[in-house]
């Protein structure tokens, strides 16, 4: 049977992020560093918040293992995203360069080179601190199995959130050549503002989180789910469940902004 274009889109990902795993184990001790000095600097944003419950005994009425489920949830889908894809966002670098040119003459699909090109572990750090604090957070749920349902359904969901805003506004760009930090504001600035729960901002900040840059559904409608909470904004309940429709969402709108911005790419001439 004829292998289906996704599947060999994976495997095409997954060769090329093999070949840099292996040019980065050439120097192990290096690697081992980058990866625990990358989870430590993380781990500083976790002790922050453990240092204000020392004086605080809510955020909102939220407690401590409460913004830890808010927190870890939020940190591990930017984690594996930003594992899995983060390289897309050096796009401007490749215009620049004239590497992307490069790229548009091999076999593979453009996108697939660009977010696998440069793919590094070291990012584990963070994928392995924003894990433990999920995990922790965790043993204060009471689980039953639609909130194991919708907890599963939280994690993909947010990747594919945060998948989409990578792809998406990386893509700018392609018409601008150097935006990082204004795509950066939207992915990293998107995942510490969801580290806590939302009801501390003013109502026309969740609005926009929730249909303009949905990251709201990244953790906090399924979290409120899952801690058997109502919303104290007073947003439909139906929010609790619409995540995955926020993820695919997301990377549909993604795929058409990339796609447009390939169209628009003219070359650098070089």
């Amino acid at each position: 049977m004829a292998e289906s274009a996704a599947a060999l889109h994976l495997r095409s990902y997954l060769q090329i992020a093999w070949l840099w795993i292996r040019a980065a184990w050439q120097y192990p001790t290096s690697f081992v560093l980058l990866a625990v000095g990358n989870g430590l600097i993380t781990a500083l944003d976790f002790v922050g918040l453990w240092i204000m419950f020392a004086h605080l005994d809510d955020l909102a009425g939220f407690t401590l293992p409460e913004v830890a489920l808010l927190y870890g949830s939020a940190s591990l889908a930017l984690a594996v995203a930003d594992t899995a894809i983060g390289s897309v966002e050096r796009i401007g670098s490749y215009i620049r360069t004239g590497r992307l040119d490069q790229m548009m003459t091999k076999p593979v699909p453009l996108l697939v080179q660009v977010c696998a090109d440069q793919f590094t572990l070291r990012r584990l750090g963070r994928l392995t601190q924003a894990t433990i604090v999920f995990g922790w957070a965790c043993t204060y749920v009471d689980w039953t199995p639609a909130r194991v349902l919708v907890a599963v359904s939280m994690l993909v969901s947010g990747g594919l959130v945060f998948f989409g805003l990578f792809v998406g506004f990386s893509c700018v760009q392609f018409w601008t050549t150097d935006a990082t930090e204004f795509a950066n504001a939207f992915t990293y600035g998107g995942a510490t503002v969801t580290q806590y729960p939302l009801n501390i901002f003013p109502r026309e900040v969740l609005v926009g989180l929730t249909f303009v840059i949905p990251v709201a559904f990244v953790n906090w409608y399924p979290c409120l789910f899952l801690l058997g909470r109502s919303d104290p904004t007073g947003m439909p309940e139906a929010f609790q469940f619409a995540s995955p429709v926020a993820g695919v969402l997301t990377m549909a709108a993604a795929l058409l902004v990339w796609r447009s911005g390939v169209r628009h790419y003219t070359s650098t001439g070089s």
